[in-house]
């Protein structure tokens, strides 16, 4: 049977310095307690903003792991 299921997560990485950062926060966290992480889809982009400024960069991820 060549057939692959997968199954998605969604979580939130947030980071002070980038968007980039914040989906390498997401994925990394993910990968500590999820085996066979395949691929990821950013679904949103966000941020918190203090005292008038860019305090926190904040990326929704879907992160797909393959399902045996």
């Amino acid at each position: 049977m060549g057939e692959k299921v997968y199954k998605k997560i969604r979580v939130v990485g947030c980071s002070t310095e980038s968007y980039e950062k914040a989906i390498e926060a997401a994925v990394a966290k993910a990968a500590e307690t999820v085996d066979g992480l395949a691929w990821f889809e950013v679904v949103e982009h966000r941020g918190a903003i203090a005292h008038g400024g860019v305090a926190e960069y904040q990326a929704t991820v879907d992160i797909a792991f393959k399902v045996n």
